[in-house]
Parts: C-alpha cells; structure tokens; sequence
C-alpha cells in the first residue's frame, strides 16, 4: 500500500459510523439492486449481500419474479421484490399470455406502469446498484431508464454496472452531468463506453494511464467513473485517484458485483456522515465523498478477492469474496469503535 493510498483511506475512515446504541434500523444504509433476471440470479445477490456485509442496514434486491424465486432461497437476510418483468421468452408465452386480461397483460410489458411500481420505494432508499444481473431485455431496459430518471430528480446516488451501462452507451445523457453517478466498466465495458463518447484509444505513456477515465468523466459532465483493472482509476474529471492494493490473480466473473454493493454501502454511510448522525472533526465536503466512498468500496473490494485467491486459488469464485467482507474491513480499517475520540 503507497503512502498516497493509505492518506486517501483516512479520509474513507471518516465515513464510516461508529455503532452507537442510539442509532435505530435503517439509518446507516438502506440499499436496493435492481437486477436479476430468469438467466441471472447470482448477481444481485452478490451485490446486496457484499453490501450488508459490510455494513448497510437494509439490503433489498428488486428482480423479475423468476429471478425473486430463486434469489429467495440464497439468504433470508435480503428482501426481495418481484417488480421487473421481462419480455415473454418464447413466442408460445407471448401467445398465451396475450389471451388473458389485455389489463393485466399491458401492467407487465408497459416499462412506465413497472417503473411506477418501484420508483415509490426510492423514497424508503438511500442508495441504488443498477445492473447485475440486469440483461438486455428491452422492458428490463427501458424500465430501469425510467427509474433512473426519477432517482435523480430525488438526488440519489446511484451505481451503474454490467448491462445498466449498455443505457448510457445508448444514451449517455441519461446520467451526464449528474455527480451522484457511479459507472463500473471492466475492460470491456470501457472500451463501449469509450467508443460511444468518441474517446479513442490511445497508446499508454508513461504518467498517463488515468487520461482516458478522466476524459470518460468529463465527457459524461462530472459523474464518477471507476475504471477497473491490475489498479483501479476512479475520476469525475476533477479528482483522480488510483487504488494499487494488491488483489486475487483469479478473474471469476462476479467479483465486479461485491465492488458495486461495497460502494453502496459507503455511500450509503456518506448519507449519514453527511447528515450528522454522529459527531466528526473537520467535516469533508459532500463533493469530496463520492469519491471517497468509491474508493473504500475499491479497497475492500480488492482485499476481499486478495484474502480469497490466498484460500482458494483458482478455485476461486465470486461466493468466496462475499466470505471476506467483513475480515477485508477489519485488515484495512480496524476496529473503528475503538477510536474513542471519534464519539
């Protein structure tokens, strides 16, 4: 761990709350994953349990009712709603459905009547993971813009992964300019983005391999954007930090969704932070701390999968970095009850 790192990581540390007997259910985080589909169930799960692990109080995933089925048997700790729909998968369903309650039908495959149904919730929220296990259904699709629009008008912060970044490939002024956005491209992903936004690739020079996330960034107008990698670069075209802690040298897929719900949960502890639940010095300005909350989402992140590959090694898979969240909290963080002048 640089020096650099470990200044930046005791700015994090002062975004998380310590457990004081007067705080009650829900105020140190309420989280919601959108995501999940018939073919994708593993994701939003991963995501949401990452995040109560660490340390959110409520951790809920929002899913179509296939998926829900499933997701339900994983963990009784989060709490699933089966509000999505998809578009039928076969002609036969599409048929047979269509000879039903032509009500009931359009309640299910019109996005504004589904958004309808879960933009309520955003006010129960504190903090959104949009895309595991999303697909790219067209209704999932366009649903998930609707909802996005609405958690914006309510100032929430959101973090956009996997298949939620093909909508800003598509249109990428659905998030620009909005500063509590948080995109999560892998290798791939970025290129899509990059290509999308007319950013063109360019040979890597020597004190420039953060140029092309920071102009990602200030191409979307300022949202956040965590370029993953052997070191993770995150920019809003400001501010750029690198985080170079060492992590598992096994690429399972999946560990992008314990990166998605850390983050939530930082964010989630930013809302409280910033609300004044418990007493700080030299309080950090809000503009400051989405960053700062990507990064500790980051850290545990890359931690979890290093403390993983130490068990399993190639084995490795992406249930085994949701066994280290907590540990991974402890090694970078300590216990942070025990600094007692923070109280």
């Amino acid at each position: 761990m640089s020096s650099a790192t470990k200044e930046i990581l005791g700015l994090v540390r002062q975004l998380i709350p310590p457990m004081l007997e007067r705080f009650h259910k829900g105020q140190l985080g309420r989280i919601a994953v959108i995501g999940g589909s018939e073919d994708y169930t593993g994701a939003p799960y991963f995501s949401a349990m990452a995040s109560a692990r660490l340390g959110c109080d409520l951790s809920h995933v929002i899913c179509t009712p296939t998926a829900a089925t499933v997701i339900k048997t994983y963990s009784p700790n989060i709490m699933v709603h089966p509000l999505m729909r998809s578009l039928p998968s076969s002609p036969a369903k599409s048929a047979g459905e269509g000879k039903g309650d032509d009500a009931h039908h359009r309640h299910d495959t019109d996005p504004k009547e589904i958004a309808n149904r879960i933009i309520p919730m955003l006010s129960r929220l504190h903090v959104l993971v949009i895309g595991p296990g999303l697909g790219r259904d067209p209704l999932m699709q366009e649903t998930v813009g609707l909802v996005i629009k609405a958690a914006q008008e309510q100032n929430m912060p959101m973090v956009l992964d996997a298949d939620a970044l093909l909508l800003i490939c598509n249109d990428p002024d659905l998030v620009r300019g909005y500063k509590q956005a948080i995109l999560t491209p892998n290798v791939v992903e970025f290129e899509r983005l990059a290509k999308a936004l007319n950013i063109e690739e360019e040979v890597a020079k020597e004190g420039s391999e953060t140029d092309r996330v920071e102009r990602l960034a200030r191409e979307l107008g300022g949202v956040m954007v965590l370029q993953k990698g052997g070191k993770d670069h995150l920019s809003n075209g400001t501010v750029t930090y690198s985080v170079d802690l060492q992590g598992g040298r096994k690429r399972s897929g999946g560990q992008g969704d314990t990166l998605t719900g850390s983050i939530a949960t930082f964010l989630g502890w930013r809302k409280a932070y910033h609300e004044g639940l418990w007493e700080v010095k030299n309080k950090l300005k809000e503009e400051e701390t989405v960053g700062l909350a990507v990064f500790g989402g980051s850290v545990i992140t890359r931690e979890c999968s290093r403390l993983a590959f130490a068990k399993r090694g190639r084995s490795l898979q992406a249930s085994d970095l949701t066994d280290e969240v907590h540990t991974a909290f402890l090694n970078i963080f300590g216990e942070v009850d025990e600094d007692v002048s923070r109280l």
